[in-house]
């Protein structure tokens, strides 16, 4: 390690700070200032190279975090992007958006406040760019095999890159008008500005990837003439069907899933036009759902000018702190703050909505009442009723796995009890030459889950063209938790 003492004498976890809520209301850019070299250098000497580094375990990518924390504080920040990339395509992806179990596991966190591992991965790749150290890495050989890779998201993008740079003749294939899947459409310009995407996207075409974007698989090009085109292909389309919310009054107008609802802002931001068509300018808001994305709906919300915002959650209130039930190296169970929180509105919890109340076909109100976790399911709590004004209602629920009818049903691909594509320890599907990574075989789960599936599936599919592989695979398949 850099500093033996590091994790003695520099005690305080720092963070850059947030730009004051009135300010950056006034934009969407990232909603974090600048934060110093050295500042950041102090934070890498705590971390203590542990003989056994569970923050490896933490993280799925298997980041080699003490060896980049040490770069980082002996100011070797070249070394440092090259440990870096050495296990994570898309370091400027995961160090803005990762929940970071890394630090949850850190063997710091047991009894102080853990390493900045996050802050210091995303410093590296911007330092890397800033210097022009993120280059195109070429292939030594082109094997004249052909991969289709189908949905630009994270794991998609992870397959191409690798199976790019391994020698295959890579296309990917987006059905939205621009590359990125939920990076680009569904994370707000202030968590993650959009130019960190162009930027990858431009290394990966000067390598070879073809982007194909405005095509529909299954409907443009068929699963029949997908599978004569390539020698292989790749599902990473995402778990894209939305859960709904199937109640009284669900049919009136102002109830708008998430993703109905952020796209919208990102074209904006994109110079599509000028206001987006479901906005909350001037509205009563009301969001059900209180993770992430109900998050990314409330800073929107906030710079779109909400009149008010409500964020129901069926779940309680988590503890102020590391809940018994999650105790380390476990992801904590803990009351969390985004950065949207800090810009307004009310968090509701232990709340369920019961019907959607409306005037003239239009959402006015909602009636909803508190429940209580009981004997493994919410139970009502009596003579907690209550009516909520609401003109826009943003249903925030998360994901149920894939869609089904088209792509998936033309193939013929086995799907798990969870709806989910099936997939053996090769990564493969029942159908020959096809293979699926990310969400839409593990169901909806984190940033660095698909990079890490996307890594290891184009390890599988280069054995499966050229009988061996040179490319890493820091994961087996397995499916997300029960959430």
């Amino acid at each position: 390690m850099g500093d033996p003492q590091g994790f003695l004498k520099n005690t305080v976890r720092e963070l850059p700070k947030r730009r004051p809520v009135d300010l950056r209301l006034m934009d969407w850019k990232e909603v974090y200032e600048d934060f110093s070299k050295d500042t950041l250098r102090t934070q890498a000497s705590r971390c203590m190279d542990c003989g056994i580094p569970f923050c490896h375990n933490g993280c799925p990518l298997g980041n080699l975090i003490p060896e980049w924390n040490d770069l980082v504080y002996k100011d070797r920040w070249r070394e440092s992007i090259d440990r870096l990339h050495a296990t994570n395509n898309f370091p400027e992806f995961t160090g803005r958006l990762c929940p970071a179990p890394c630090e949850a596991s850190c063997v710091l966190g047991i009894n102080q406040d853990p390493v900045t591992i996050k802050q210091v991965e995303v410093e590296i790749i911007d330092k890397a760019f800033e210097e022009g150290w993120v280059a195109p890495v070429y292939p030594t050989h082109l094997t004249g095999k052909t991969v289709a890779v189908v949905g630009s998201g994270p794991a998609g993008l992870a397959a191409a890159q690798q199976l790019t740079r391994a020698g295959h003749t890579v296309t990917v294939f987006e059905r939205a008008d621009r590359i990125g899947g939920l990076l680009r459409y569904g994370i707000p310009e202030f968590k993650m500005e959009k130019r960190h995407i162009d930027r990858r996207l431009a290394q990966m075409e000067a390598e070879g990837t073809v982007f194909r974007t405005g095509v529909n698989v299954g409907v443009d090009v068929t699963a029949d003439e997908l599978r004569a085109q390539f020698d292989a292909v790749v599902l990473s389309g995402g778990a894209t069907a939305w859960r709904d919310l199937p109640i009284e009054g669900r049919e009136l107008e102002g109830i708008y899933q998430a993703m109905e609802f952020l796209p919208h802002a990102n074209r904006v931001q994109q110079g599509d036009y000028a206001e987006p068509p479901v906005s909350a300018k001037g509205k009563k808001v009301v969001i059900i759902g209180g993770g992430d994305t109900g998050a990314d709906c409330l800073g929107t919300s906030h710079r779109q000018g909400a009149e008010s915002v409500h964020q129901f959650e069926i779940m309680a209130r988590p503890p102020a702190e590391r809940a018994t039930s999650t105790p380390w190296p476990m992801y904590p169970l803990m009351f969390r703050v985004a950065s949207a929180h800090e810009e307004g509105g009310e968090r509701v919890f232990s709340v369920n909505t019961e019907r959607f109340v409306g005037k003239d076909g239009k959402i006015t109100a909602l009636e909803a009442h508190e429940v209580e976790f009981k004997d493994g399911k919410f139970e009502k709590v009596e003579g907690s009723e209550f009516t909520l004004e609401a003109d826009l209602v943003l249903l925030a629920m998360g994901f149920v796995g894939p869609e089904k009818p088209g792509l998936l049903t033309d193939l013929g691909v086995d799907l798990n009890e969870r709806g989910n594509v099936k997939r053996t320890n090769e990564w493969a599907t029942n159908v020959d030459g096809v293979f699926v990574a990310g969400d839409m075989g593990r169901g909806q789960s984190l940033i660095v889950w698909a990079i890490a599936e996307g890594r290891s599936c184009a390890a599988a599919v280069d054995t499966f063209l050229q009988g061996a592989t040179a490319l890493p695979a820091p994961i087996v398949p397995t499916q997300a938790p029960q959430r």
